[in-house]
């Protein structure tokens, strides 16, 4: 009888010992990768993770490539600003030209890193056409008909963003948007001659 009770006290240690067997994170979740019990929920689509290394490298190439275009625009700017007072006989001081270009690069930074930015979109390509129309238009009929204080104002910062606007554009868009104002000079018989 001694031995009936070993054998009966052992069988309860036995399913006491499998029953508190413990089994690893690791080993849980590859019984469960293994089981294929995940592949059977949709997942939900992940966006690509970058890093914030990747991202401020991005954002330097963005500030790098605006640099590059932000300069030469603010010079066309500065050369438009003085050629425009020598075409009316008047001889632009430093400070006047200061005060310009003050006012101005802060300007065509923000827009030029914007739209270099967003410039392979077709809605900001519509943008610039028009932009490119409207701008060449307003610029030719102002050299045209205005008096030379509204020129001397106005035309320097129009030429330069028509300038950029046909620059940013696709060939095709380019090249539709200066037949329109060609066609638009043409048709209302204004002259290109300064």
């Amino acid at each position: 009888m001694a031995r009936n009770r070993k054998a009966k006290s052992q069988k309860p240690e036995s399913l006491e010992s499998t029953q508190n067997l413990e089994v690893s994170e690791e080993d849980q979740w590859r019984i469960i990768k293994d089981s294929g019990i995940l592949n059977k929920l949709p997942q939900p689509p992940r966006p690509p993770e970058e890093s914030a290394e990747e991202r401020d490298l991005e954002l330097g190439e963005e500030i790098f490539n605006a640099s590059l275009l932000i300069i030469p625009m603010s010079f066309l700017l500065l050369l438009m600003e003085i050629l425009v007072h020598y075409q009316y006989g008047r001889k632009p001081t430093y400070q006047a030209l200061a005060e310009r270009m003050f006012s101005g690069v802060p300007i065509i930074s923000i827009f030029v890193f914007y739209t270099n930015r967003y410039k392979s979109y077709r809605q900001m390509q519509a943008v610039l056409f028009v932009l490119s129309i409207v701008v060449g238009a307003r610029f030719i009929w102002m050299i045209n008909h205005a008096n030379w204080r509204v020129v001397m104002k106005q035309c320097p910062p129009l030429a330069t963003l028509w300038i950029y606007s046909i620059l940013q554009l696709d060939l095709g868009p380019a090249t539709l948007g200066l037949l329109f104002v060609g066609i638009f000079t043409w048709v209302t018989g204004l002259k290109l001659s300064f």
